[in-house]
């Protein structure tokens, strides 16, 4: 039987690698009794990981959030992913996250094995400023939290909104991401119509304004909402003959960096709503299946069919390598 402390640490990789574990299961990967295991798990409560039971014919254990950040375990391969995309972060200029970003990855160096740290220190990476043209957006992590928030708990917002001073008050509906910037999908409140605030020009007023019943976005579907208003300001680059909708087993974040030209929307714990568009239906498929995640087809049905020609084109591909 390995020792209290590695077996611990060996206990808490797996609770990190899926969400629910039988109790026998993590037994047998430890090589431990199942009262071994409870006494383990009673040992990471204590020194603060919050890990519940799960009912069922043979009990379990999951890890679940709780109210602070206990230590946390990563492989070699997530410590070096995580690393590299802090180091992205901290090089940005135009985001104001990159003081925090930089600070976690000093803390981050200091404890990473010297194997690491070599793997690490081989890729510099430096930063490509936007032109001119392009405004820096100053996103405040804070604000988009509380906005978030707002969102979840069906709250008004009050906020000032650009450099005019006009005190705002809206409903707020959904956040997305568009060709880099995040934005609010609101109701007005004074002006009894649907408005998209970009967040970085929200200056938010406390305390938030009271509960409100959701309204039904026009047409039911934000995204396109969103990109008919983009539309209809003179952006006519969401103007594509192929539009669809899926659901991505990828977090927001890990997805709207890389999204030009659609719609990222939050869509539960993990997962993500994405609306893109192409040339062509399989074009489409083809730039949805390279986030590399579990995709759900919201619509059209010629988006599902296109999945299914191009899996077929992938498999007459992979055949047809000649020994």
């Amino acid at each position: 039987m390995p020792k209290t402390s590695a077996r611990l640490l060996a206990l808490l990789s797996l609770l990190q690698a899926r969400r629910d574990w039988p109790g026998m299961l993590l037994a047998d990967r430890l090589d431990i009794s199942l009262r071994t295991v409870r006494r383990d798990v009673d040992r990471l409560r204590e020194l603060g990981y919050p890990i519940e039971a799960v009912k069922g014919p043979d009990g379990g254990y999951r890890l679940s959030a709780g109210t602070e950040l206990p230590p946390l375990l990563f492989d070699d391969e997530q410590a070096v992913a995580l690393t590299l995309a802090l180091q992205v972060a901290a090089t940005t200029a135009s985001n104001n996250l990159a003081e925090a970003a930089g600070r976690a990855l000093s803390t981050i160096r200091q404890v990473m094995p010297a194997r690491l740290r070599n793997r690490i220190a081989a890729v510099e990476v430096s930063a490509v400023e936007p032109p001119a043209s392009q405004p820096d957006s100053h996103l405040d992590s804070r604000t988009l939290l509380a906005i978030s928030a707002a969102v979840r708990a069906h709250e008004v917002l009050r906020f000032d909104y650009g450099t005019a001073g006009t005190v705002r008050q809206a409903e707020p509906h959904h956040v997305i991401t568009w060709k880099g910037r995040w934005y609010l999908v609101a109701w007005d409140l004074e002006r009894k119509d649907w408005r998209t605030f970009r967040v970085d020009r929200i200056s938010l007023r406390t305390p938030n304004g009271p509960r409100f019943a959701p309204r039904e976005v026009p047409g039911g579907d934000v995204a396109r909402h969103v990109l008919s208003t983009f539309r209809g300001s003179g952006d006519s680059s969401g103007n594509w003959p192929c539009q669809g909708t899926v659901i991505l087993d990828r977090p927001t974040a890990d997805i709207a960096p890389y999204i030009a030209d659609g719609i990222v929307q939050e869509a539960g714990p993990d997962r993500c709503r994405l609306t893109l568009g192409a040339w062509s239906w399989p074009a489409l498929a083809a730039a949805i299946a390279r986030y590399d995640a579990e995709i759900e087809v919201v619509g059209p049905a010629e988006l599902a069919e296109a999945f299914t020609e191009l899996a077929d084109r992938c498999a007459r591909a992979g055949s047809s390598l000649r020994q």
